[in-house]
């Protein structure tokens, strides 16, 4: 008997059916194949697109994280604060509010609130100094006698922070200044001492002005040999009433101080970031 065999395949709708008939004699028998669901056709594609949406989706969240879209960076090493403080993340990230300023030339280190801005008046001279030092013409012969030449033994901030906005009543700001390098603090005597010095130091001479020391301490770093001297004050006059906390200590022929103020109105609320970063302050090298 001759055996005929027939395919046939046909597309429709996604769906594709395989009909087979055999005939032998004048018996017949007829197969057709169960239709394919779409989910079976298409598992191959669903499973590279999975794929490449997971890698698309990790590369956005790296990216996201290196670039603290939406604080997101922030967010995350605020679980860890004391972790991203130790390894000096918060140079780039804001870590619990604060941001940190180091100073390598100098060799301090600080925080401060990640919504204060630098001082703009430092960022030009700084600027104007180092268009100076790199200019090739040679200095004007005038015997030091022109008015616009600034007085190099005035201590002017290294850096300063404060408000956007805001006058120079609320800031801190670090002066470092030049000291023999057998200069001792502890010369002063204790820290309540040290604190009246530098009291009397602000005040000088005028009888218009007073200022209280109404907190001192100290705070001994072993590892780098300094001994941090905190110094809380209030100054006032007839024109202004501020409230200051300070930090001095001396390394290496020099005299590091750094001073935050503002108005004693706003003291109560600014007292906690004062805290901050007066704790903060240190020297690194």
């Amino acid at each position: 008997m001759a055996l005929l065999h027939h395919f046939l395949a046909c597309k429709n709708a996604s769906i594709q059916k395989i009909y087979m008939t055999r005939s032998s004699g004048d018996r017949k028998e007829s197969f057709q194949e169960v239709p394919r669901p779409p989910a079976e056709q298409f598992a191959p594609l669903s499973s590279r697109f999975q794929r490449r949406l997971l890698v698309g989706a990790g590369s956005a969240s790296l990216v996201a994280v290196g670039a603290n879209f939406g604080g997101i960076t922030s967010f995350l090493l605020g679980f860890w604060p004391e972790s991203g403080r130790n390894v000096k993340l918060d140079v780039l990230y804001p870590i619990g509010g604060y941001s940190r300023c180091i100073e390598t030339n100098e060799g301090f280190e600080f925080i401060y609130p990640a919504t204060w801005v630098g001082d703009q008046r430092l960022l030009y001279r700084a600027a104007e100094k180092t268009e100076y030092e790199r200019s090739l013409d040679p200095p004007p012969l005038n015997n030091g006698k022109s008015g616009d030449r600034r007085r190099k033994n005035v201590n002017e901030p290294v850096v300063a922070f404060g408000p956007p906005g805001s006058s120079g009543e609320l800031n801190v700001s670090v002066i470092v200044s030049q000291v023999p390098p057998d200069f001792s603090i502890e010369a002063f005597g204790g820290a309540k001492e040290v604190g009246e010095a530098v009291v009397r130091t602000i005040t000088g001479s005028r009888l218009d002005v007073k200022g209280t020391l109404t907190e001192s301490s100290l705070r001994e770093d072993s590892l780098m040999k300094v001994n941090y001297y905190k110094l809380e004050f209030r100054v006032e006059s007839p024109a202004f009433r501020r409230h200051n906390l300070a930090v001095c200590c001396a390394r290496g022929g020099r005299l590091y101080t750094l001073n935050a103020q503002a108005p004693e109105s706003a003291w109560p609320n600014l007292k906690t970031d004062f805290y901050k970063i007066a704790d903060s302050f240190g020297i690194i090298s």
